[in-house]
């Protein structure tokens, strides 16, 4: 089997399971055998999904602490895909009956005011910040479905293949005078039905939220890609998922960025 015909028929396997709302799993003939076909999968993936949930309009950072590296083998983050029609604005309602577990995280999110280029590579935060219009406070929608049991390695590759679980995005308001806060410093947290139920700090993010965009570049970059201005990217978890049900009222904030709400029904 060449990769070509692997990478479309895994594809095409995942975005089967998408559509009916089975736990995403790979036979042994369609698993990645590293990173790199992984993402292409992922492409060929996200290519079936964006034909009703729009372009590719940002990437989501997962894998941002070292500790969750070891776990899985990984020396390095992963990303995932987010596309246009899945990028919400707080407050907004999610229904919980369009996923299959449906989870929130609380990250920071960024918006481009200028295109970081392939041929601009290597890039670092420095470089990265510089075309970075507006930061804000973000929830990731995740919808989880591991397959309970699987080897966790094995689990990992096929959660990249599977664009991490990504289902969204609800960005809090804009705030352009990021340049103004310590963002290693900054505290987030989650609330649900107001009990805080997780909190944590930008440096829980590889020592600083904007260090995810430079490593995320520098990724694309070497896969021949790169970021265009206005595109989104929310830049790993300060509080990491937390499932969610019907009647929960979720809220997170980052100090200095503000808050955003999400409903579910």
């Amino acid at each position: 089997m060449s990769v070509n015909i692997k990478v479309q028929q895994a594809g095409d396997a995942l975005a089967s399971q998408y559509g009916t709302r089975q736990l995403y799993s790979l036979d042994e003939r369609l698993m990645p055998v590293d990173l790199d076909e992984a993402y292409l999968i992922q492409r060929e993936f996200q290519r079936h999904i964006s034909e009703e949930q729009g372009a590719v309009a940002g990437y989501k950072l997962a894998y941002t602490t070292e500790a969750l590296q070891n776990t899985v083998g990984a020396s390095d983050p992963v990303l995932g895909l987010i596309l246009e029609d899945n990028i919400l604005h707080s407050p907004t309602t999610l229904t919980a009956a369009d996923y299959v577990q449906l989870a929130l995280e609380c990250e920071v999110g960024v918006r481009l005011g200028a295109d970081l280029s392939a041929a601009g590579a290597p890039y670092d935060r420095g470089r990265v910040s510089e075309a970075v219009d507006s930061l804000c406070t973000a929830f990731e929608v995740v919808d989880i479905r591991r397959t309970p049991g699987m080897d966790p390695k094995v689990q990992f590759i096929t959660g990249v293949a599977a664009n991490i679980f990504n289902a969204g995005v609800v960005l809090g308001d804009p705030v352009a005078s990021w340049r103004d806060l310590d963002l290693q410093a900054a505290y987030g947290s989650m609330t649900i039905n107001g009990e805080m139920v997780g909190d944590g700090h930008g440096s829980d993010v590889m020592g600083h939220p904007l260090e995810p965009l430079a490593w995320l570049a520098n990724k694309l970059a070497e896969q021949g890609l790169g970021l265009s201005a206005g595109m989104v990217i929310i830049t790993g978890s300060i509080v990491s998922p937390k499932p969610v049900k019907p009647g929960d009222t979720a809220s997170i904030m980052i100090e200095g960025l503000g808050g955003a709400e999400v409903n579910i029904v």
